[in-house]
């Protein structure tokens, strides 16, 4: 199928790149030049596994990307894959999806042909139908369900997974109540389908909004609530990894999502869990369990800090911080935990070395004052205590690199290392 996607960031480059690898035409919509001439060199704008294969096999052939919203007239369906950041009262600000939609509606104008448009962006329950459809048909000057059809599809893409994650989907939801645009969805996500065997939940566009959100609402709540438990735990000396190993035997429960440790970050699960609360306390509803969520969630990074400062006193001291993604297999800071251990430490007047596989530079635009290095060595060497916030596979080689530190004291946010004799460690929630 002839394909288009608007946006390209990790869903819409992720997207484009795993819909040409299904065989489809894809055309790549995005204003950004450099990005596009990245995706046509066949080159990943962002640091994804598994990204860079299939953009070096597509790009500039089944995968070709543009600044022109001219080109998705060529297409048959156009999906929607752009940001919905949150307002400072937890809400998503739709207004970059909006302009974009009346960008497409008036490009569809002069198409002569039907088109289908997919909200693949996170949204609110009911902005497709009530905000996104009714500015599209005005500009378009087409009428839904004659010549212009909608639908919903919800991604549930984890960052450093997910080109894995499309390739091998628990889901595919189709939200739509309109034939030609079911049809056009199953037909895009046929080989995908035929592949995997993917379940397919058929549903209405509001349920597939809220599908997605109630999807991440639910895997915060279950990390909060291992935290808290993780949290018990710790005060009565009992290892949380045992026990959850042990719940996580119960299929009502599942193993997955069970490690305790200083908490979720990231560009969705902060902004959908808000987002959720924000909408349901502008309906008159108070999420009570979804609010307990977050709050132990900010807590996490504090309990890291002062489980610290029961060893050393850091002020003026060189401190380390390893790991800077909010999780391991992406170089995305937004909403990382250690974000706030850095602001912490820099309240107690902390000298900062702080080290990442490959997200240095974005936390270099976020700090820009505190010193990076190039090796986890390099960053214990001199240090007087050392916090892991990032769970890289690199952490758990760490050996006698600890011995380089004037106090090897290491406070494990995430389990990452084995304790030995020569240091003292301290786990966040064990």
């Amino acid at each position: 199928m002839r394909v288009s996607i608007v946006g390209s960031g990790y869903v819409g480059t992720t997207t484009a790149a795993c819909f040409a690898d299904l065989g489809h035409d894809i055309v790549n919509v995005d204003i950004d030049q450099d990005i596009v001439d990245a995706i046509n060199a066949g080159q990943s704008p962002i640091h994804e596994p598994g990204l860079d294969d299939l953009l070096d096999e597509h790009g500039s052939d089944a995968l070709t990307a543009t600044t022109d919203y001219a080109d998705v007239r060529e297409t048959d369906v156009t999906f929607l894959a752009l940001p919905t950041p949150s307002r400072d009262d937890g809400s998503i600000d739709t207004s970059i999806i909006e302009a974009a939609t009346e960008t497409l509606g008036a490009t569809l104008a002069d198409k002569d042909d039907e088109h289908v448009v997919v909200t693949k962006s996170t949204v609110i329950p009911t902005t497709t139908t009530d905000t996104l459809a009714p500015i599209l048909e005005d500009a378009s000057r087409k009428t839904l369900g004659e010549d212009l059809h909608v639908a919903m599809n919800p991604e549930f893409l984890r960052e450093g997974t997910a080109v894995e994650d499309f390739q091998h989907p628990d889901k595919l939801v189709f939200g739509t109540q309109d034939d030609t645009a079911l049809d056009t969805l199953y037909d895009v996500f046929a080989p995908l389908i035929e592949q995997t065997d993917a379940p397919v939940v058929e549903t209405d566009i509001a349920e597939a909004e809220m599908i997605k959100y109630a999807n991440n609402a639910f895997l915060a709540s279950k990390v909060s609530l291992i935290n808290d438990l993780g949290n018990i735990c710790k005060e009565f000396g009992v290892d949380a990894y045992e026990v959850a190993d042990a719940i996580g035997l119960d299929d009502r429960i599942g193993e997955r999502f069970l490690r305790s440790g200083v908490g979720w970050g990231g560009s969705c699960f902060p902004k959908d869990v808000n987002a959720i609360i924000a909408a349901a306390k502008n309906k008159g509803y108070t999420p009570a369990l979804l609010e307990a969520a977050v709050a132990v969630n900010d807590t996490q990074p504090q309990r890291l800090l002062d489980l610290l400062n029961d060893y050393v006193d850091v002020a003026g001291e060189r401190v380390a911080v390893l790991g800077l993604a909010f999780k391991p297999g992406t170089d995305d800071v937004r909403n990382s935990r250690a974000i706030e251990v850095i602001e912490g430490l820099q309240n107690r007047d902390a000298t900062i070395v702080g080290y990442d596989p490959v997200a240095t530079e974005n936390m270099r635009e976020r700090f820009p004052d505190i010193k990076y290095t190039s090796s986890a060595a390099a960053a214990l060497k001199d240090a007087v205590g050392a916090v892991i916030v990032t769970d890289w596979d690199e952490f758990a080689t760490l050996d006698e690199e600890f011995t380089t530190m004037r106090e090897p004291v290491v406070v494990d946010g995430r389990r990452s290392i084995t304790p030995t004799p020569d240091i003292t460690y301290e786990g966040l929630t064990w």
